[in-house]
């Protein structure tokens, strides 16, 4: 008999009902260190009290209203976002998805209003994730999440991540734009070169393509930037952001220059739902944690130690660790034996984790993880390699 709640997921079998800071409490009584955030979600940890405070107020004023009407909240949440970034406009949507479908329909749209309406092609990635709406299973690289739900939209052009002369190579006259992950997160923490990110600036410039970043992971603060891309000085003109941009709250953005922008007028797209004052004002608290002085510099300063101690590791236990990779607060380390192993051991000893492609066990910490809390994540990893290695 099938459960009530639709079996799509693989679920760990434990359910928690309680968070504070980097911490879960299971509803058995357990506590877990919090190193997975909700899949790179809740950078500001669980039950932030300032986030906690701007969703109880705004609950208590309005929910909702719709996209009708102007609000506020998500006027000031899009001047703050085009403030700190490339862009110019913001388009508000639920979820990562959502935004990378925005992105897309921006892209062709420029095409289209630049003369140019035979470009409807994207050149994308080996080993990429960009979500799990029919469009977006045909832009990823996965098999697994195609089986089954084809035939696929003929609109992608795959060739191997960093690899500046394949992407020359397919890019053609029906070329509308390229897509990228600054940082993979699915596809197994691989950050892409800088020289990568600029060589793909310098092509869509050359080509009149639109590039387009998928930050859906990789954004609001977890490579220690607000925005990954910020330490190539490679900048898109189309960007995708989510997860951690609500710190919990579903919220997603697609960041638009104004160029880039030209086609999207009332009418083109839309969301019932996105950037609602709920939505907005989560998002604006979360900005306001980021964005303090001297924050995401301590997620630079404190990530770059995470990475150096699991490096350490690895060449401690190579039988179990054959290489780790990542920036700022998104590790990944490649498994010897299976690295559902390595995450279990890992899980069974208080330490939540993420397993990813190219048998990875991502760590993704709260953006408010101390030192503390990564020295408490790094005995524990110690500790499964070592039972391992026996």
């Amino acid at each position: 008999m099938i459960p009530a709640v639709m079996p799509s997921y693989g679920r760990t079998d434990i359910a928690f009902e309680r968070g504070e800071g980097p911490y879960l409490f299971a509803a058995d009584g357990r506590r877990f260190l919090d190193f997975g955030a909700g899949i790179a979600v809740t950078v500001a940890g669980h039950c932030h009290p300032h986030l906690v405070d701007a969703l109880t107020r705004q609950a208590g004023q309005l929910w909702h209203t719709s996209n009708l009407y102007h609000i506020p909240g998500q006027t000031r949440l899009a001047e703050r976002l085009t403030a700190a970034s490339f862009a110019d406009t913001v388009f508000f949507c639920n979820s990562g998805a959502e935004a990378m479908e925005a992105s897309l329909k921006t892209a062709r749209k420029f095409q289209f209003e630049s003369g140019r309406e035979e470009r409807y092609r994207f050149v994308v990635f080996a080993d990429s994730f960009h979500g799990r709406t029919l469009a977006l299973i045909a832009a990823g690289a996965s098999d697994a999440h195609r089986r089954g739900f084809g035939p696929m939209l003929d609109a992608f052009d795959r060739v191997a991540y960093g690899d500046l002369d394949a992407v020359k190579a397919a890019i053609g006259p029906e070329t509308a734009g390229i897509v990228v992950e600054p940082v993979q997160g699915e596809g197994g923490i691989r950050p892409a070169d800088p020289e990568f990110l600029r060589g793909l600036r310098a092509l869509a410039d050359e080509h009149a393509l639109a590039l387009i970043y998928d930050e859906v992971q990789c954004g609001i603060g977890r490579t220690g930037y607000l925005f990954a891309h910020e330490a190539a000085d490679a900048p898109p003109d189309i960007m995708a952001v989510a997860k951690g941009l609500g710190g919990g709250f579903p919220v997603g953005a697609c960041l638009v220059d104004e160029e880039a922008a030209v086609g999207m007028v009332p009418g083109t797209h839309g969301s019932t739902f996105g950037g609602n004052p709920l939505a907005s004002a989560a998002a604006n608290a979360v900005l306001d944690i980021v964005l303090e002085d001297g924050f995401l510099e301590g997620v630079r300063e404190r990530g770059a130690a995470l990475g150096a101690a699991l490096r350490g590791l690895a060449r401690r236990y190579q039988g179990v660790i054959e290489e780790v990779r990542g920036v700022g607060f998104m590790w990944g380390m490649k498994c010897v034996g299976p690295n559902a192993e390595l995450g279990g051991k890992m899980f069974d000893k208080g330490l939540l984790n993420v397993l990813a492609a190219d048998n990875m066990v991502r760590l993704l910490p709260p953006l408010i993880a101390s030192e503390d809390h990564i020295a408490e994540a790094l005995e524990t990893v110690e500790a499964s390699c070592a039972e391992i290695a026996k």
